[in-house]
């Protein structure tokens, strides 16, 4: 029988070029079996959240890094003993032996410079990698400082919470998730569940606590000033007396990072119309009762999408893209649709793959599929790449307009806005009609006024007659 030997798996470039990610949740935990290509961890990039697979068969040895941990690319993240003697390793973190200060490699190695091998996707990392400090050599891997306690005792003065070593507290997935919206740390929760499990009474209870003033603190007046940054174990939202504080990270920090680079790169050009949708809301009643449409999502955004492919399909060089490297428009003879979406993480856009080259029934399903996608937070990274022009309905809450910032690298995008009964000039008299307003921005670098107002004009011409969608196509 071969001795175990330990595999160190780092963590993959989950996109392309991504130099870090955030350790959402752990899978697994010391001790545990696993087999190569099972889940152990879901992670969070700058461009969504990902479940990253373990490439071989073993047992875990550590979890190098708690939940909440912003790690480098190529930077080892979990330890799995591998082979025949695999299971003769220690099995949990609580039992095993502690290790001197000079053995303790994994946690005191830093990454070797230079390009590192990846999992998924391609990319560079070089070791920078912001790792915190174990607090001594027997302090398991995930012991951190409890968040919100931590927070709590610096707003009062009293310095950060000391480190606390206990198993993994009991909790149902929803309650973990509420736990982590709200910031609190399972680990500091009074459980009141069955067997010990953490109820959602129980988050509610320990936020209720951590935000109440101690009875002994002193006046307000004398109160030192709360700290202005969450405890180094993770970002978390916390309160003071009137502020509510917000880490910025993951797909919030960097769509405001992309949006500020595309509002302050691009002359943007914005135009409006106004048109009378009432043709194309009694075709969306008319598409859902048609059996090619059986079992998908027909609504104004299918044939608005439609309506956009059209136009572009019209005046083609409104899908480009400025190469400011070679000074060059790049004319794109494909369209990948994107669609932005709200997203508990932020503000999201995948896109539909070549959209134009889809049936009706075709780009349906794609919108659906990208819909139910992005509202489970289980949008790839793949499908957020390659964008060519986007779709933001602003609509849905009820906005008349606006005038949206472009999705980085593209040269338009249309904002479509609420469709409601207005009074109407129709065939010469005043009647209710079914009317929206549409906006276009664009890249004036690339796209001059004459091609924007003519894709503009397109699109209302279509979505106020959509028996052009057979004409025009």
């Amino acid at each position: 029988m071969t001795e175990a030997s330990v595999r160190e798996f780092k963590m993959p470039d989950v996109g392309e070029g991504l130099t870090e990610a955030e350790i959402l949740k752990w899978y697994v935990q010391p001790g545990d079996t696993v087999t190569d290509g099972q889940v152990v961890c879901e992670v969070e990039t700058a461009k969504a959240a990902v479940e990253l697979p373990i490439p071989y068969d073993g047992v875990v040895r550590e979890l190098h890094f708690p939940e909440g941990t912003t790690v480098d690319v190529g930077t080892s993240i979990i330890a799995v003993a591998v082979g025949d003697g695999a299971a003769a390793e220690p099995v949990r973190e609580a039992e095993a032996p502690a290790v001197p200060e000079a053995e303790a490699a994994p946690e005191a190695e830093a990454a070797p410079e230079g390009r590192q091998p990846v999992l998924v996707g391609y990319g560079v990392a070089t070791s920078s990698t912001r790792r915190r400090p174990r607090k001594g050599p027997q302090a398991p891997a995930q012991a951190a400082p409890p968040a919100a306690a931590a927070i709590q005792a610096e707003m009062n003065g009293h310095g950060p919470a000391a480190p606390v070593t206990r198993e993994r507290p009991l909790a149902k997935p929803p309650v973990r998730k509420l736990a982590k919206d709200l910031g609190v740390d399972l680990a500091t929760v009074t459980p009141t569940g069955p067997d010990g499990i953490i109820t959602r009474e129980d988050v509610h209870a320990a936020v209720t606590a951590a935000q109440a003033p101690e009875p002994s603190a002193a006046p307000a007046a004398q109160a030192p000033a709360p700290a202005p940054a969450a405890p180094s174990s993770a970002p978390v939202s916390y309160d003071t007396a009137r502020e509510t504080r917000v880490p910025v990270k993951g797909v919030r920090k960097a769509t405001a990072a992309a949006m500020v680079g595309s509002a302050f790169t691009a002359p943007h050009v914005t135009e409006f119309v106004t048109v009378d949708v009432t043709r194309t809301m009694k075709l969306v009643e008319e598409l859902k009762q048609d059996k090619e449409f059986a079992g998908l999502r027909v609504n104004p955004l299918l044939l608005i999408a439609k309506a956009l492919l059209v136009a572009i399909r019209r005046n083609p060089d409104i899908n480009a893209s400025w190469d400011e490297a070679a000074q060059e428009i790049v004319v794109k003879h494909y369209v990948n649709l994107g669609i932005a979406a709200a997203t508990p993480r932020g503000l999201i856009v995948p896109n539909i793959k070549d959209a134009h080259a889809k049936t009706l029934p075709q780009l349906a399903e794609s919108l659906g599929e990208l819909v139910s996608t992005a509202r489970e937070g289980k949008t790839s990274p793949a499908a957020m790449q390659g964008g060519t022009v986007t779709i933001t309905n602003v609509g849905v809450f009820g906005v008349d307009t606006g005038t949206p910032i472009l999705n980085p690298g593209e040269s338009a995008i249309l904002a479509v806005g609420a469709i409601k009964l207005q009074p109407w000039v129709h065939k010469g008299k005043v009647k209710p009609r079914q009317v929206t307003t549409l906006a276009l921005s664009f890249d004036h670098r690339l796209v001059d006024g004459e091609l924007g107002s003519k894709v503009l004009a397109d699109v209302a011409a279509i979505l106020e007659q959509p028996k052009r969608l057979l004409t025009w196509a």
